[in-house]
């Protein structure tokens, strides 16, 4: 199913742009359709750009306060695809481009990116420290995160 989409993606998306520039360029005219293209390139990555800076500082926030920054991160991701998307010649991938950077239809991109990865995708988180080097249970369970230093170390035989 997955070489179907890419298929498609590669064949039928690519088609129906340069279509679409086709129809353009004859009903308005070449140079206006190719400055077009160029302009919404140009834009729309200093638009994704200074998107994602912004995304970026708010990660480093979160991060600051000890918080997961999850909803940055996701849209981080789709930040960088709306700037491979808009630097991509074609109206459909710009139209696509500059959804991706209006924060509303963002978040509804969000959603439908998180129900997806409930339903397809499991988080398994491990424990290290004393149970990944003794073959046994772990000594001490700690119940709250302490602040350490390390002053010494050595290797026990």
């Amino acid at each position: 199913m997955l070489l179907f989409y890419l298929f498609l993606l590669f064949t039928v998306g690519p088609l129906t742009e340069l279509s679409l520039l086709y129809y353009l360029g004859m009903n308005v005219g070449w140079v206006e359709t190719v400055s077009l293209v160029l302009l919404t390139g140009i834009v729309g990555a200093a638009l994704a750009r200074w998107q994602g800076v912004v995304t970026l500082l708010k990660v480093q926030q979160r991060m600051a306060q000890g918080q997961m920054p999850a909803d940055e991160l996701t849209d981080g991701l789709l930040i960088l695809i709306a700037g491979i998307v808009l630097v991509t010649p074609g109206i459909l991938t710009d139209l696509l481009g500059f959804s991706l950077l209006v924060p509303p239809f963002r978040s509804l991109i969000k959603r439908g990116v998180r129900r997806w990865a409930k339903k397809h995708m499991t988080l398994q988180a491990g424990q290290t420290g004393t149970q990944f080097w003794s073959p046994g249970p772990p000594l001490h369970q700690p119940e709250e995160i302490l602040e350490a230093e390390v002053i010494e170390t050595r290797v026990v035989d």
